[in-house]
């Protein structure tokens, strides 16, 4: 095989330090050119970042405050953009280079390239130090200032119980609508969410639309104005009025209305409600939906809320009519729970116990729309009409005919609530604004902070939507449960005493007997059919939520 050599190449002296080079433009090697030339002219080596303690946002020019986490591209774009003179070269490399968290210094090494002469690119590695220099953003400052709002949400249900905003709670929660919120504060009937920039009140707005049926309103108050500029500063108000009919609500609609939502009863039970009011006659199975326009236009109230429920025990029920979805028409016979035991007579008031026996000791008959899950035997929630009197005229002129004698709602499992058995699931709040008198970070957040004498009452709205939540798959698929790592910690279950300190061997063989045989008596009591929640269903870290989601409040 033939040897061809390769074309010779000719160098030449450096003309500075007399290096062999390949010839160039400039006839100077790499480090004389570097010398010669600095590409890096006009480019500052150390500049500065603001950063917001409060927040936790840096400054990004022009004025916008921006969520950077440490050595993340969000805040390298940042860094970038701070530095003049950039534009000029070509930027081929840009990284962070390692410094103590708490130096208050950020290092960033840059590559760039620049063409010095004709057909000649230099390329340079430098680093630039920043100070990072801690201020206020203008919203931490309206809050330091206690000019803490620009735009306000007042949200008000006219009913006599919490269990609606215990409910819209969660629902803002799940959604991330609490985000913007610096503030919540709990008024009469209803509560009021601040806001310091008005879009974020009009997104609570259309969020609260969307959940429940509402209409709204909204205001504003002129606080200044500058006549060089023609510029003002408004605060704005928003008032939403959710609708004052909840679940298990027995309602009455007027009946013109009822006419014109395809012939419907007037007599209803309310049994879902969302954007919409979902009303089911239990006589007939028909339903109808009322949106929030439907209803302002003729408002009414309900007749009976759940606590003018009744407990009825189920004496016999058979099957009698069409199905619809998991709702069952049936004939039921029920008498009111206790009934057909002695009533105790008295010679003074005789009379009084005798009347109130035979009521006690009467047998109903109604229809139901619980077919498919109530047994002979069983407890049943309902609202007794025969004994009733309401003020309200649409009630009043309806024919007797049409009244039935009772109304069951709900099944109810009075052996497995006697029991007090502690849940294995908790839900969220969103917790005490910082620095409030008397914060914990417990409880049931902004819903029920006025305490006092009204503390009793929330605890009772709470117990209510809870068990609302275990006896509706529907209702608890519309909001976050988590696992309580209080109920599966070690020494949580029996054995363990007030404080975790063990009993006597003694003591604690005869409270394991007596605890075996309260044990099987309840399961022999206890209902079959209990609505457990899954624990497929509760999801893991469970936190105690605040305003924005940004501080942990400790349980």
């Amino acid at each position: 095989m033939e040897f061809v050599p390769g074309p010779a190449v000719h160098r030449v002296l450096c003309a500075d330090c007399g290096t062999p080079i390949v010839p160039n433009s400039a006839n100077l090697c790499v480090p004389c050119l570097r010398n010669t030339i600095d590409i890096t002219e006009g480019i500052p080596k150390q500049a500065s970042v603001s950063f917001c303690r409060n927040c936790e946002r840096f400054l990004s020019p022009p004025q916008a405050w921006m969520l950077a986490r440490p050595e993340s591209q969000e805040l390298l774009a940042i860094c970038l953009k701070k530095l003049k003179g950039l534009n000029r070269v070509r930027l081929t490399e840009a990284h962070f280079i390692w410094t103590e968290p708490h130096s208050k210094r950020l290092r960033v090494s840059l590559t760039i390239q620049k063409e010095v002469l004709t057909a000649t690119i230099l390329e340079q590695i430098f680093e630039i130090e920043y100070l990072v220099q801690h201020g206020q953003c203008p919203d931490c400052a309206k809050l330091a200032a206690k000019n803490t709002w620009k735009a306000l949400v007042q949200v008000r249900q006219k009913v006599p119980h919490k269990r609606t905003f215990l409910f819209l709670e969660q629902l803002i929660l799940k959604h991330g609508a609490q985000k913007d919120t610096i503030s919540v504060k709990e008024v009469r009937d209803g509560l009021d969410f601040f806001y310091s920039q008005r879009n974020h009140a009009i997104k609570m707005v259309e969020f609260l639309s969307g959940v429940v049926p509402v209409r709204s309103k909204g205001s504003e108050q002129l606080l200044s104005t500058d006549t060089h500029t023609g510029t003002s500063n408004y605060k704005f108000t928003y008032s939403v009025e959710i609708v004052p009919i909840c679940k298990d609500d027995l309602v009455c609609i007027p009946l013109k209305q009822a006419r014109q939502l395809g012939n419907i009863s007037p007599l209803t039970v309310c049994v879902r409600v969302g954007s919409s009011i979902q009303l089911l006659d239990p006589s007939t199975l028909q339903y109808c939906d009322i949106s929030a326009p439907i209803f302002w236009r003729t408002p009414f109230d309900a007749l009976a809320t759940v606590t003018d429920l009744v407990e009825f025990m189920v004496l016999d029920i058979e099957p009698s009519g069409p199905t619809r979805g998991k709702l069952v028409l049936a004939d039921a016979q029920v008498a009111l729970s206790g009934a057909f035991h002695s009533s105790g007579m008295h010679e003074d008031d005789g009379m009084m116990d005798y009347e109130s026996s035979v009521l006690a000791n009467q047998i109903f008959h109604t229809r139901t729309h619980l077919g498919a899950i109530l047994q002979p035997g069983d407890t049943v929630m309902g609202y007794h009409l025969s004994n009733a009197n309401y003020n309200s005229d649409d009630f009043a002129n309806l024919p007797s005919a049409r009244v039935p004698d009772i109304i069951l709602v709900k099944k109810s499992y009075p052996n497995r609530r006697k029991k007090s058995k502690s849940r294995n699931w908790k839900l969220r709040s969103i917790a005490k604004e910082a620095g409030e008198e008397g914060e914990t970070g417990k409880e049931r957040g902004v819903v029920g902070r006025m305490g006092g004498r009204d503390q009793k009452k929330v605890e009772e709205d709470y117990e209510l939507f809870l068990r609302d939540l275990e006896e509706d798959p529907e209702m608890r698929g519309a909001v976050n449960l988590y696992k309580d790592a209080k109920m599966a910690a070690p020494g949580s279950g029996f054995g363990a005493g007030a404080g975790g300190k063990s009993k006597k061997k003694t003591q604690f063989g005869m409270d394991v007997d007596q605890h075996v045989e309260e044990v099987v008596k309840e399961e022999d009591d206890e209902e079959p059919d209990f609505p457990e929640v899954q624990l497929d269903e509760l999801l893991e870290n469970f936190d105690e939520m605040t305003l924005g989601d940004s501080v942990e409040q400790e349980e």
